[in-house]
């Protein structure tokens, strides 16, 4: 092609708009501009989760380990036992989180036998994936954080009398 072999031309998952890279080093746009962290995942995951946004640039392979710190952390959040994410996102998928999510982060080698310590990530060659891990982060916060809780607030939004009925009908006690 015409591009000598350091530099390649990639386009942004996030928003189709064209990357250049020289190096595997990103030179345009100079800013990655990653969605904000859902407002529903701990304060301390969203800090993380915006100095991965702010690092990603210098280094893909750090903003990766922060990335993935994140998740371990939103495994807790959510109940999980936050050690061995394989395990944790198996037993999310078995409370309902869609099991593309497990394929996806096994495809990108942040679970399974490739990525058991934080040291084993290498997405060094690939810096398009640490990009789709920031939009997995917000997916599963988005499906295990905030739908259940707006499903709940309209629940909790009816009148009385209304749930009473659907008590009754369930045959169930709030």
């Amino acid at each position: 092609g015409w591009l000598p072999s350091a530099w390649s031309v990639s386009k942004c998952a996030h928003c189709d708009e064209i990357v250049i890279w020289y190096e595997n080093e990103m030179v345009y746009p100079k800013k990655i501009l990653v969605e904000n962290p859902n407002q529903d995942l701990d304060q301390e995951i969203q800090k993380d989760y915006l100095e991965a946004a702010r690092v990603f640039n210098e280094s893909p392979r750090a903003a990766a380990a922060l990335l993935r710190l994140c998740l371990q952390k939103l495994c807790k959040q959510l109940g999980e036992k936050g050690e061995n994410i394989n395990d944790d996102i198996k037993n999310m998928v078995k409370k309902g989180l869609n099991p593309l999510v497990q394929k996806s982060l096994d495809s990108l080698r942040i679970t399974g036998n490739n990525a058991v310590h934080p040291g084993s990530i290498n997405l060094e060659e690939e810096p398009v994936k640490v990009i789709k891990l920031f939009g997995l982060l917000n997916f599963i916060a988005d499906k295990m954080i905030t739908e259940p809780k707006e499903i709940s607030s309209f629940y909790n939004e009816l009148p009385d009398s209304l749930k009473d009925a659907i008590t009754k009908r369930d045959g169930t006690s709030n």
